[in-house]
């Protein structure tokens, strides 16, 4: 019996609004069915339940076609073809798609038989569509399609970053796999290659982000709002927290985990018998043995991963297997591909299609795990009713992808079939998590100094950065001669070009999956119950009652930070034991 003869392949539902055989070639084509819904009249709850089913349907329909164009094109970032094909979209289909949408959202904000539709997940869809009637301004859909277009640059230019070490021609994913080696002199020049790559490009990505901050904030001003960090909380949906609270965030993690940060460090240049600490010793394993290498090709690392799944829940084996069959992956890094990772959601299919860009490093094993978990996300909630309940605000997408690299560490002999290979993995991966939450509210407060300050010059966001990152960074790193690289670090994080704010979530929910595996660590049936329990919810649920169907709490105080950060490190001195 064959793989594919085991498992159920899905298929999209029926597409009783839109037709079996529709087919976007022009807006003039999907047009008739937005007329549809913004002239329906609506008479009863029935007629306002089919009419959100069928907005749901187009929707989905044209989420999924984005998709496609998009993820074509960053695998093959070169391809003009690719690229006119995603352009069109962003220029002909969305600015249309937001006049119509925020049209629809009027139309039934307000009926009087919304409140007789009291399944899960309405009250929530209802929210965020006042939210979106709230901010919407027609004078910023040319901005946000230029914006667009602005954004997909960075792709372009990151993709295009090679470096040649012992003459061979590599991305700077690959070459960062000699971070990793025991020969120091072999590190900094790879290191000092990426750098210096990256530094090649820093004006012309100093004028992206010069570009993108003024539209950014002339979008923010025209919706009425003092700046682009207060018009993205509303954009984003952000109803359960404030930037107050990302500000305690910051504090918090500066005075709970950048000391622990700085011990590390230290720790590390005692183990590797160094004078100085630079920024290329950061990555080799400071007992002097040889990089972990949990695979070799894309295809290993995609199999180990199924049967790491599988052990930890055959249902979870099975969502990886399911996109395999599909052919919904593209691992293998290679020239001409984005940079970074991600799983990209098809509304219709409601199988995701997962993109990296691996090499051979224990990183690239945890991103496919990270991933996976986001995959995992996408097939529970494929059969809620509507589009919206489905697409979750970022605090709980991560909140499945991350606490899956953790409640998954049982089972990662499947990787390493070495004892020592297998705590050091872990221990590896525990430590990159107590410097996730700096990097992230440095990111994150990066952000919000650029948007606080539209009209800065390239030279006071200089400073800005620099400040910003010596308060959340170790304090033993010896940056002498490396200055100019790391004024510009900030440059790698595509978030700030791609999708602005969005970062902070990262820590949010690095707190929550720590929550989540320390659940399971106590009992692991119940642990893996809440996870799923909370990733089924979709959005139908606010984010403090999904991480409560979790069994964690939605807390950035000190004191909460502070003992998850302890049952970290305990679980690193166990294992160091």
């Amino acid at each position: 019996m064959t793989e594919q003869e085991t498992i159920h392949i899905p298929t999209r539902s029926k597409r009783a609004f839109i037709g079996e055989e529709f087919e976007l070639k022009k807006w003039e084509d999907v047009e008739p069915f937005f007329e549809n819904l913004k002239n329906r009249e609506i008479n009863s709850a029935d007629d306002l339940r089919q009419w959100f089913s069928d907005r749901s349907e187009i929707e989905s329909y044209l989420s999924e076609n984005f998709a496609w164009r998009y993820i074509r094109q960053t695998c093959d970032t070169a391809n003009q073809g690719l690229i006119n094909a995603l352009q069109f979209f962003i220029t002909e289909i969305q600015p249309k798609l937001a006049e119509y949408g925020n049209e629809l959202d009027k139309k039934v904000v307000d009926n009087p038989f919304l409140s007789e539709l009291t399944d899960a997940g309405f009250a929530i869809t209802l929210r965020g569509m006042k939210k979106a009637i709230e901010i919407f301004r027609d004078e910023n859909i040319p901005l946000i399609t230029e914006m667009q277009t602005e954004e997909r640059k960075y792709g372009a230019v990151a993709g295009a970053m090679t470096v040649t070490l012992d003459g061979e021609e590599m991305t700077l994913q690959k070459a960062a796999d000699r971070l990793q080696s025991t020969d120091r002199n072999v590190r900094e020049e790879a290191w000092r290659a990426i750098a210096g790559r990256r530094y090649e490009d820093h004006e012309k990505l100093d004028e992206l982000i010069n570009n993108l901050v003024r539209l950014r904030d002339n979008v923010g001003r025209n919706a009425g709002f003092a700046n682009y960090r207060d018009y993205m909380f509303a954009a984003m949906g952000r109803f359960d927290y404030t930037a107050q609270d990302c500000f305690d965030f910051h504090a918090s993690v500066k005075k709970a985990v950048v000391p622990m940060l700085s011990n590390a460090a230290a720790e590390r240049k005692e183990a590797l018998k160094l004078e100085q600490l630079r920024p290329w010793d950061t990555k080799v394993d400071p007992s002097g043995l040889p990089p972990l290498k949990p695979f070799s090709t894309g295809e290993e690392l995609l199999d180990k991963t199924i049967r790491c799944f599988t052990r930890l829940d055959p249902f979870l084996g099975d969502c990886l297997r399911i996109m395999k069959t599909m052919k919904h992956l593209d691992l293998e890094s290679r020239k001409g591909k984005a940079p970074g990772g991600y799983n990209y959601p098809l509304d219709e299919i409601g199988v995701p299609f997962i993109f990296m860009n691996a090499t051979s490093n224990l990183r690239d094993m945890v991103t496919l795990l990270h991933e996976g978990g986001h995959a995992v996300h996408s097939l529970v909630t494929r059969d809620l009713a509507l589009n919206s309940f489905k697409h979750t605000p970022s605090e709980v997408a991560e909140l499945a992808s991350m606490s899956m690299e953790l409640i998954t560490m049982d089972f990662w002999d499947e990787f390493f079939e070495d004892e020592n290979d297998l705590k050091r993995a872990k221990i590896q991966h525990l430590e990159s998590i107590l410097e996730t939450l700096p990097w992230v509210a440095t990111i994150d407060k990066f952000q919000h100094w650029m948007y606080d300050n539209p009209q800065h010059t390239p030279e006071q966001r200089t400073e800005a950065w620099t400040g910003i990152y010596e308060e959340f960074t170790d304090s033993v790193m010896d940056w002498t001669g490396l200055e100019n690289f790391k004024k510009y670090l900030w440059q790698r994080q595509l978030h700030i070009y791609e999708v602005p704010f969005y970062y902070i979530e990262y820590g949010i929910a690095q707190l929550g999956a720590i929550g989540v595996w320390k659940n399971y660590r106590e009992n692991s049936a119940k642990g893996l119950k809440g996870y799923l329990d909370a990733l089924k919810l979709g959005y139908t649920a606010t984010i403090g009652e999904i991480y409560q169907a979790a069994n964690i709490s939605f807390d950035f105080s000190e004191q909460n930070i502070t003992e998850l950060m302890q049952f970290v490190h305990n679980e690193l001195a166990e294992l160091k034991k």
